[in-house]
């Protein structure tokens, strides 16, 4: 099966454009919070309110819909990916909280944009049994990539400043963009897409688990990392480790979790997520030792990956001309959650540390309890 994806014009144009996605967010995140806290001087509800920021764009995804009207979906990522480059480039010269939330903005629209065209091609342009596959593959690629940048921040850091650093990362993203502007993968023999917004009641299940997991990740994204920086200090070379371990992990797992979609179905790989996640959090919570928290952190990376079950069971419930118009819909619910939760739980934080980790364990809780109505049709 990897033969016939490799086949497909589209999975290298896709490839090259996550490649550059991945390049300029692992750099951002690996950086951002000492960058932030370290030089900047930021609080946890200020940081709260970046993270916020970040998921403004997401919330927006709806628009995507309307672009269609005038770019080819196709191009649409890659433009979308360049800005993204843009905004990471730009964190490195503006160098203060008002700078953190104009640039976030910036490299936010680009990367969420990227990830809502991503997730609709990738569904469009590969079979029901396919896509699992391809998504494992990418995202174990995208892992070494992770890697790759973990190691560089690594050895870059005693020599260059954070600044420096998202400068170079940037460029190095908008470079990689420029190269898939030349590749044309379109195949003009697939169902034509709605390109305007689809909402539908059958629909219902596959809004909600999207909701619950922009909440679950918020969680991961925002406070366990910040917890990491602030509680346990963290230094950037810890935090890189720590991405690095998370990468390896993935290139291994992402590609299982896509052939155990194929094989046991997407209710069971969503139910092993939430449970897992369950217990996760409420270590987070309860739980004060520094090995044990970073041990923790790599488990609850692990399963990232499982969330591609949520797109799989859509594609197989789905009408064909649906897919683009409702991966907008889709990403823009997952990010209702998450333009809340990230100041919500900052001002919870200011009062309790543990606070936004209970409430993680609770919106697992609500995952499982949904997982558990996911039905595909028998192939």
């Amino acid at each position: 099966m990897i033969k016939k994806i490799r086949k497909n014009p589209m999975y290298w144009y896709l490839l090259l454009l996550i490649i550059a996605i991945t390049t300029g967010f692992q750099a951002w995140r690996t950086l951002f919070n000492n960058y932030a806290v370290d030089e900047i001087g930021i609080n946890g509800f200020q940081a709260g309110v970046i993270q916020s920021v970040r998921e403004i764009p997401g919330f927006l995804a709806l628009l995507v819909v309307f672009l269609l009207l005038i770019f080819k979906e196709h191009k649409l990522a890659a433009y979308s990916a360049f800005l993204m480059g843009l905004g990471v480039l730009a964190t490195g010269l503006l160098p203060s909280y008002g700078g953190l939330i104009i640039t976030t903005l910036f490299m936010s629209i680009g990367f969420h944009y990227f990830e809502t065209v991503n997730q609709s091609l990738t569904l469009q342009y590969f079979s029901k049994q396919q896509s699992p596959i391809m998504i494992g593959r990418v995202k174990s690629i995208g892992a070494l990539t992770n890697i790759a940048i973990g190691a560089f921040i690594w050895f870059l850091s005693p020599y260059l400043s954070l600044a420096s650093q998202f400068i170079i990362f940037g460029s190095t993203v908008l470079l990689l963009v420029i190269l898939a502007l030349f590749k044309n993968p379109v195949d003009k023999s697939l169902p034509k897409q709605q390109k305007k917004m689809v909402l539908k009641r059958k629909y219902w299940l596959f809004y909600t688990l999207n909701f619950l997991s922009g909440a679950r990740r918020q969680i991961f994204v925002v406070f366990a990392v910040f917890m990491l920086v602030e509680k346990y200090s963290f230094s950037i070379k810890e935090i890189a480790i720590l991405f690095i371990i998370n990468n390896i992990i993935t290139y291994f797992m992402a590609p299982i979790v896509g052939k155990g979609i194929n094989r046991f179905g997407e209710r069971t790989i969503l139910s092993i997520e939430y449970i897992s996640l369950i217990g996760i959090f409420l270590c987070y919570a309860l739980i004060e030792n520094r090995t044990v928290v970073g041990v923790l952190y790599v488990a609850d990376h692990i399963f990232f990956s499982a969330a591609m079950a949520i797109n799989t069971y859509f594609q197989k419930t789905s009408d064909p001309q649906d897919i683009a118009p409702s991966m907008a819909v889709g990403f823009t619910i997952n990010h209702i959650s998450a333009v809340v939760i990230p100041v919500v739980g900052g001002a919870l934080w200011m009062l309790n540390w543990r606070i936004p980790f209970i409430a993680g364990a609770g919106i697992a809780v609500l995952s499982l309890f949904f997982s558990q109505k996911v039905r595909v049709p028998s192939s």
